[in-house]
């Protein structure tokens, strides 16, 4: 790769949403793309749904969804953090968390937040670099 590729960037947002707001979903340099924090939400209501399973399962499939936009895996996520206000939802995380990947899992952080936007209990970043 020459050093110009290297530091080409792509943005991604997925479709349906507000470009307005200032961020990415995700930024790709290289082979090295860089997820936005991602908060599980039921689009119908605006807020994180009332079922933890629920929540856990929007919160993936977002997380899953920005990943295809760079023709990458939950696999290829290297480094992951997690905020959650309420840290006795450790195991319920887990629980869903193992069952998205099909190889070895990315290093990680779980740690205990602030209140998270729309009444989300999660809140989830990460560094995926294509394998």
């Amino acid at each position: 790769m020459s050093p110009n590729q290297s530091s080409t960037r792509r943005y991604i947002n997925l479709p349906g949403r507000s470009t307005s707001l200032p961020f990415s979903d995700a930024v790709l340099v290289g082979d090295t793309l860089y997820l936005a924090g991602r908060i599980g939400l039921d689009y119908a209501t605006g807020v994180a749904p009332a079922d933890v399973d629920e929540e856990l399962r929007a919160l993936f499939d977002g997380v899953e969804a920005v990943l295809a936009q760079a023709n990458m895996t939950m696999d290829d996520l290297v480094s992951v953090q997690v905020f959650a206000p309420d840290v006795s939802l450790w195991e319920r995380f887990n629980a869903a968390y193992v069952r998205r990947f099909a190889k070895e899992f990315p290093a990680r952080a779980f740690l205990g937040s602030g209140p998270l936007l729309k009444g989300a209990r999660f809140e989830m970043m990460g560094i995926a670099v294509k394998r």
